[in-house]
């Protein structure tokens, strides 16, 4: 906000005094808060420091201690410079004890060769001081507006972000209090170099107040939260002091993201979505980039020189659990259930809830016992979410971030076909899935979809034109392999009526249904028939 020395010397009115900076070059860059005409030796303890002292030097001694004093007591209270004017008592150059004084103190100490009217100096430096002034208000004011429309408007934390990386052309980071990375926008930096090893470099980063700036790591830091509860840090990675204006833009946007998180409040956290982001990136690049792999670490998920586990956690939604609370609401509380499991177990994860599913990346040691961790995370799913019952399914181990992505589709192609197995299983695997997990692996495909309309399609118009349960005795048939008698009885029908029902479906279909090949041909279509009615259920 404030001009410094070297800027005052450029002015017109001084230039043509002929200023020469004869001591203390080093502090040019000094902030000047005023300009002060003193004629007195005595005027450090009028001064508040930031003062450019403007002296003809007529009231100065000539002696070297008492003159070494005067600059002293001048730097003690922090003056900007002293400009000393060539006319009246020194006319060719200033005293070297008070040059001495000058450079041991870091004043700069600046001659004028000519007549000057400190009066016109004055008034131009006090004038661009208030100028400077006047435009940090206006800054100020148009950062206010910003933030507040974003406010009104719900702007998502990387639209706040964005606009604080614009505005200061900074990168700026929000971490969480544990120095998580949730969100980030590097201002066109390489985010290969914003984000490594953040936590680590982020911890021992303390400023003691809600908003300042720490000079080893050159950021300025402020707290974000509200009501008292604080969640987060908003980081700007400036390097040197920041400007007034740059402080006022990361606490208003503080400010906007602790009111977004108010009222986002029925919506995934922010530690949620910045896992979701990356577990979807994951789930699209089947060889993750480095700047993926940086975002993951700086989560505190380290995906290389790590074993990795996709796991899928789906909820068995029943009438009961549809009528308690909505799909997303669920999901999301079973995506937090998984998170807190996987932090009871002491390992990192990428947890977020998808459309149907929450999905999460375990990264373990090379040294962990891998079952262990999922019976003990399984565990904890299940009773934490006993009133709502959950799968849980995990693909096979990959050995760094080239293999996340397939154990992530295996997980939640396991999730899928375990929906209607073993509900007593705490973790289901690809081996556990048999047919089943085949058939979901080929769900959507149009042979097998046209398979199943070619076995079933003639008992199934007759169940929907007749309202008869065929369908429905084939599928006690097959699950009995073939036992007609264990098959009546899950059916709760009488053995004759049930053997008519059977005989009736062979007419329909034109098969025996004695027949191994037939029997295995219709058991196929009524899975891939209910994986098909449940992807139909599912994205209506």
């Amino acid at each position: 906000m404030y001009p410094t020395v070297a800027e005052v010397l450029a002015l017109p009115v001084l230039r043509q005094g002929r200023p020469h900076v004869v001591a203390g070059a080093a502090g040019l860059d000094a902030p000047v808060r005023w300009a002060h005409v003193a004629e007195v030796a005595d005027i450090a303890p009028l001064l508040r420091g930031g003062e450019l002292v403007l002296t003809t030097g007529v009231a100065l001694p000539d002696d070297g201690a008492a003159l070494a004093r005067y600059v002293a007591d001048l730097a003690g209270v922090g003056v900007a410079g002293v400009i000393v004017e060539l006319v009246r008592h020194w006319s060719d150059k200033l005293p070297s004890a008070l040059v001495d004084a000058a450079d041991h103190h870091g004043v700069p100490l600046v001659t004028l060769s000519r007549e000057t009217r400190f009066v016109s100096v004055t008034e131009a430096v006090n004038g661009l001081i208030v100028d400077a002034q006047v435009d940090e208000l206006r800054a100020a004011e148009r950062v206010h507006e910003t933030f507040t429309a974003l406010t009104v408007a719900g702007a998502e934390p990387g639209d706040i972000l964005r606009e604080v990386a614009r505005l200061t052309e900074h990168p700026v980071v929000l971490e969480t209090l544990s120095h998580e990375v949730l969100a980030y926008d590097t201002a066109g930096t390489d985010a290969g170099e914003l984000l490594p090893g953040w936590p680590s470099r982020s911890r021992p980063v303390q400023v003691g107040e809600r908003t300042g700036f720490h000079p080893g790591a050159g950021w300025l830091v402020t707290v974000v939260g509200a009501r008292g509860h604080d969640w987060g840090r908003l980081v700007l990675v400036c390097g040197d002091p920041p400007p007034r204006r740059h402080v006022v833009v990361a606490e208003r946007a503080a400010s906007a993201l602790a009111v977004h998180r108010l009222v986002a409040k029925d919506t995934d956290g922010l530690e949620r979505q910045a896992h979701r982001a990356i577990l979807t990136e994951l789930l699209a690049n089947p060889v993750p980039p480095a700047e993926l792999t940086a975002r993951a670490s700086a989560l505190g998920v380290p995906l290389t020189g790590r074993l990795l586990v996709g796991v899928a956690v789906r909820p068995r939604i029943t009438e009961t659990t549809r009528t308690a609370q909505s799909t997303p609401v669920l999901l999301r509380e079973l995506a937090e259930a998984t998170a807190l499991a996987a932090r009871r177990a002491k390992v990192s994860a990428l947890v977020a809830a998808d459309d149907t599913l929450v999905r999460a990346l375990i990264a373990l040691s090379p040294e962990a016992g891998v079952d262990a961790v999922l019976r003990r995370l399984a565990t904890d799913v299940h009773e934490a979410r006993s009133g709502a019952p959950a799968v849980v399914a995990v693909g096979t181990t990959g050995t760094g971030p080239a293999e996340a992505r397939r154990t992530l589709v295996e997980a939640a192609q396991v999730a899928a076909a375990a929906l209607t197995g073993n509900a007593e299983r705490l973790v289901h695997r690809l081996d556990d899935v048999r047919l089943r997990g085949l058939l979901h692996l080929l769900a959507g495909d149009e042979r097998l979809t046209a398979f199943a309309a070619r076995e079933l399609g003639p008992l199934l118009s007759r169940d929907a034109a007749q309202g008869s349960r065929l369908v429905q005795a084939l599928r006690h048939y097959c699950e009995h392999g073939g036992n007609k008698s264990a098959a009546a009885a899950a059916a709760h029908t009488s053995r004759t009526a049930y053997y008519q029902q059977l005989a009736r479906i062979e007419q329909v279909l034109g098969v025996r249904l004695e027949d191994p090949e037939s029997m295995l041909s219709l058991y196929v279509a009524l899975l891939a028939h209910d994986i098909q009615a449940a992807d139909d259920h599912t994205s209506g």
